[in-house]
């Protein structure tokens, strides 16, 4: 009884379910996990697993992020942020999130953790920021204080200006690393403002914490150059992550019509966006230079055709012990999860795996308990982790 009051307050926001769920809470009653439920089991090259459905019920889910008290936060890119605890969805939305342009491809993106959350409490947010007329948005990042069901003391702390109307190409992902912020920004739907370094659009940006541009940029000092810019010439990236064991970064980008990448990310490389690619137009025709042009690199896989990538992580835990050190993507247009092994800066071995799901898979995590997270994109969107079958 108590499961059934619990789980229909959480889920339907019900006034008598919730209040009765609240009532039994302060009463010194607690509500119980949700149910699982497990969708299939699946044979990989290297593992046996379950996939399980934790939660249903999400509208276009885009990220996912792990508080330290076991619960999770999740972005619908409509404009919200949500709480999972214990398998079930919270009624309300965290208030305070910043007023996000939902237009296209826009809305409220990626969401992290700072890495001293346990100490400072701050959330970082990536989202379409809009104009006051809502007319125009840019890539931008916010951090507030999580306390209780709000975010406090927000403010917006970098905006990838200028802004425009399309509503194409966030990119938007979130990474910390070497003590600095890494922002991924995409194109805009305007290749060639991925070659204009006056411009962040088509752009990896490091940042400090607050926002502040570091001093140690490639490209700080230089006249005519954003100083934010870490990397240029990307098209619209969607994963990128940190490979904890030796400090180094990867992103995984959107091609057009063929030629998604994933490159290993160092500071003031040109990846190439749209001079060089593996990729063609829409309706057919060629793209830029070619695949290959002096001071450009290459990257360290491509697929033709796309797969549409987003979300990216590096297994590194225990109970995958034969996916330690494999790549893990989510594929939207694929419908499906790709792991791949890399050697020698080269992509050794690709396996493809739930394409029996049909589901466009937005991000890709690895839990603290050593699980793989994945969320759906669909208006009633999915949180489904992996579990160990052996």
């Amino acid at each position: 009884m108590l499961s059934r009051y619990c789980s229909a307050g959480m889920r339907a926001g019900s006034a008598f379910a919730v209040l009765l769920a609240m009532a039994l809470l302060l009463a010194g009653f607690a509500c119980p996990p949700a149910a699982a439920e497990r969708i299939g089991t699946y044979e990989s090259a290297k593992h046996r697993f379950h996939l399980v459905k934790v939660m249903e019920g999400l509208e276009h889910p885009w990220a996912l992020a792990f508080l330290p008290d076991g619960r999770m936060l999740v972005s619908e890119r409509p404009g919200r942020l949500r709480i999972v605890a214990g398998g079930v969805l919270e009624p309300a939305p965290v208030a305070g999130v910043p007023r996000v342009w939902a237009e296209g491809q826009g809305g409220l993106l990626d969401v992290a953790l700072h890495p001293d959350f346990a100490d400072n409490g701050l959330i970082y947010l990536s989202y379409s920021s809009p104009d006051e007329g809502d007319d125009e948005a840019a890539t931008a990042v916010a951090r507030g204080r999580l306390a209780g069901g709000r975010l406090e003391d927000v403010e917006e702390i970098y905006v990838a200006l200028p802004r425009d109307d399309n509503g194409r190409h966030f990119g938007s992902r979130l990474v910390f690393a070497d003590g600095h912020l890494f922002v991924t920004a995409g194109d805009r739907g305007d290749s060639d403002r991925a070659q204009e370094q006056d411009d962040p659009a088509g752009s990896i940006i490091r940042l400090h914490d607050d926002g502040r541009v570091p001093a140690d940029n490639p490209f700080a000092g230089r006249a005519g150059v954003r100083p934010e810019l870490y990397s240029v010439g990307h098209r619209n990236p969607q994963g990128m992550t940190l490979e904890r064991a030796t400090g180094r970064i990867y992103a995984i980008e959107h091609g057009p019509k063929g030629g998604d990448e994933l490159n290993l990310i160092e500071p003031g490389v040109n990846y190439g966006w749209p001079v060089i690619t593996y990729g063609k137009s829409y309706m057919g025709f060629s793209i830029g230079e070619g695949t290959h042009k002096e001071g450009m690199a290459q990257p360290v896989h491509y697929w033709v055709p796309s797969i549409s990538p987003s979300g990216l992580m590096i297994y590194d835990a225990d109970r995958f012990p034969a996916w330690r050190g494999s790549f893990f993507a989510g594929a939207l247009s694929g419908e499906l999860l790709v792991r791949l092994e890399v050697s020698g800066g080269r992509v050794a071995v690709e396996e493809r795996m739930l394409e029996d799901l049909e589901e466009r898979i937005r991000d890709v995590r690895q839990g603290p308990d050593g699980l793989i997270y994945l969320l759906t994109d669909h208006p009633e969107g999915m949180l489904l982790r992996l579990e160990p079958a052996d």
